[in-house]
């Protein structure tokens, strides 16, 4: 997907195709006030108070039909620079203008481009003529704060795109259609994994009976391989005293994330953000010898963030996610082998689920911000030297990202690349040599003295939420059967004459230990067949007269019109297969 911010040459195409809009916008709605209309990585938008009127979805192309007039118009784009005072003068009438120029310094240069009977500020640069703005869609509308805040005004906002060619418009539109099919808001609905409701609350997601099928799977796949590496898994609640974030230091640096405090027979509690303070109690509630090292702390936590409105998108951002989380309480000796252990585990756990598409970063901490990070630069030297010299001699290639460290330390993000949209990330392991500090952790040395341990955070999974957004994107719904909630649907293709056989292979599959339904209703086959690729289940069995007098079944795998036939065995042998090496079906 083209990134229309860095592409410099789309980048000026889109910003002079934003004004076309705007002046388009004009036209029709000769009252609209327009704020800002910045290109961004998917196109351009531009925010605009249209009064009373609401644009609806017949309206875009109404509006598309006006720009095409504008630009074939063919005006001249025309910059001029003016100062503070004249360009006061000149938007006098149009209040969100007048904020943003008084909020420029007095020796800015300001400028403006005009084009025919529409001047906007702007800094450019432009083309030259709106002639050169010829093949462009407008994609989507919403509406978006006044400068983001939510007391403000909601203004209008119409999204959109433009290109050189019309090839290339119609190259990007079709992977637009692309995009809006794997979509895992959409497929969440299809095939009945989650639910939203206002009343229950924006961005408080509901797993529907599949959903949590899945969620159960991914959780039972990555606890069932920590299990195996030594981890101990614990349960905390959901929420804590002020003051546990206080020692922790989240307070001072993470408020702004948190749900407000809460005010309870004089304590005050918040919704947890996240589980380390929590994990830090956990190894504080028993003496410790340095032959107890490593204890590895796990735990599938429910945690609560305020994220805005705006930010919120399915289960991929929501205000409350579990989270596969660790913490992992180390000698000094230590830290190298357990890091390598992580990152192993999740190269591991990325191989066996077919992610291929990611990257580590490196995040640092910017050392000319005294404020957001725990002041011991000793600490930080050592913490930041140790985890390239990890990185380095195990031969994994990654980038310094300087300021995006935690507050305690340094740590390793590894960014997937999702099917649709921008990456982010998944997987996380950080170093931290402050909050067992702050909590006064300790363990008993070889030599009978107190020390204190450093902790590895680490989350392999990420959120569980988000890891099945991704993978609903990665596979377009079609599950591997391992994460199906069902495997298998058997579908007799006459109920009079088939059904019992169907049944007969339900009982086989069934007994066997696989997730399976078979459909006994009254309906045409096509009708049934259509209904079951809709659902995408992995197997499709189709049972008629051959298949009864042979012994044998007939099966489509999710994805595929082709049709093979296989003894009841064989099929088994098959599923199991696909089972154990978590075959996925759209590879």
């Amino acid at each position: 997907m083209v990134n229309f911010k860095e592409n410099e040459e789309l980048n000026i195409l889109n910003h002079s195709c934003a004004h076309l809009m705007a002046q388009a916008v004009k036209h029709l709605y000769p009252n609209a006030k327009f704020w800002v209309g910045p290109v961004v990585e998917e196109g351009f938008y531009y925010d605009i108070d249209l009064g009373d009127d609401v644009i609806k979805e017949e309206d875009l192309e109404r509006i598309e039909r006006e720009m095409k007039k504008c630009s074939k118009s063919a005006k001249n784009i025309i910059r001029k620079e003016i100062t503070k005072d004249e360009a006061l003068e000149m938007f006098k009438d149009d209040s969100y203008k007048l904020d943003l120029i008084s909020r420029m310094e007095d020796e800015n240069v300001i400028s403006c481009y005009t084009q025919g009977d529409f001047t906007d500020l702007c800094r450019g640069p432009h083309m030259e003529n709106t002639k050169e703005i010829k093949y462009f869609k407008l994609i989507k509308f919403s509406g978006a704060y006044w400068k983001g805040d939510a007391n403000n005004k909601v203004l209008q906002r119409i999204y959109g795109v433009c290109f050189k060619t019309e090839e290339d418009l119609n190259a990007h539109l079709q992977e637009l259609e692309e995009m809006k099919l794997r979509d895992h808001r959409k497929i969440g609905k299809d095939l009945d994994i989650f639910m939203t409701s206002d009343l229950v609350g924006k961005g408080l997601p509901i797993y529907l009976p599949n959903g949590y099928f899945i969620w159960e799977q991914l959780e039972n796949y990555i606890k069932d391989k920590e299990k195996k590496l030594g981890y101990l898994h614990v349960l905390t609640p959901p929420l804590g005293n002020v003051e546990l974030y206080k020692t922790s230091g989240h307070w001072d640096h993470y408020q702004e994330s948190m749900f407000p405090k809460m005010e309870v027979e004089g304590e005050e509690f918040v919704l947890r953000p996240m589980n380390c303070p929590h994990h830090m109690m956990v190894y504080a509630n028993a003496i410790h010898s340095y032959r107890d090292l490593p204890i590895r702390i796990g735990e599938i936590a429910r945690d609560c963030r305020f994220e805005t409105s705006g930010s919120l998108k399915g289960i991929e951002r929501v205000r409350t996610f579990c989270q596969n989380d660790a913490h992992l309480f180390v000698t000094s000796e230590q830290i190298e082998d357990e890091f390598s252990k992580v990152v192993n585990l999740i190269l591991e756990t990325y191989k066996e689920l077919g992610i291929t598409e990611f990257r580590f970063e490196l995040s640092l901490r910017d050392k000319e911000d005294k404020v957001k990070y725990y002041p011991d630069d000793e600490m930080w030297d050592s913490a930041e030297t140790k985890l390239r010299k990890i990185l380095d001699d195990y031969g994994y290639p990654y980038v310094e990202k300087i300021g995006e460290a935690a507050f305690y330390g340094p740590k390793l993000d590894v960014q997937v690349k999702p099917a649709i949209g921008p990456e982010y990330t998944l997987s996380t392991c950080q170093l931290d040599f402050c909050l067992p500090m702050r909590f006064n952790l300790s363990y008993v040395d070889a030599s009978g003295e107190k020390k204190t341990p450093i902790v590895i955070h680490r989350a392999i999974l990420g959120a569980i939420d988000r890891t099945i957004a991704y993978y609903l994107e990665e596979t377009k719904g079609y599950l591997p059967a391992w994460l199906a909630p069902k495997q298998v649907k058997v579908i007799p293709v006459n109920n009079e004459y088939h059904l019992d056989y169907a049944k007969e292979v339900f009982d086989k599959l069934a007994s066997s230990g696989f997730r399976v339904e078979i459909d006994e209703r009254n309906e045409k086959l096509g009708y049934k067949l259509r209904e079951s690729v809709v659902k995408k289940v992995p197997y499709m069995l189709i049972l008629g007269g051959k298949e009864k007098d042979d012994n044998t079944i007939s099966y489509r795998r999710a994805g595929s019109e082709e049709t093979t036939t296989l003894k009841i065995e064989e099929f088994i042998d098959l599923l199991n297969n696909d089972i154990k090496n978590k075959v996925r079906y759209d590879k």
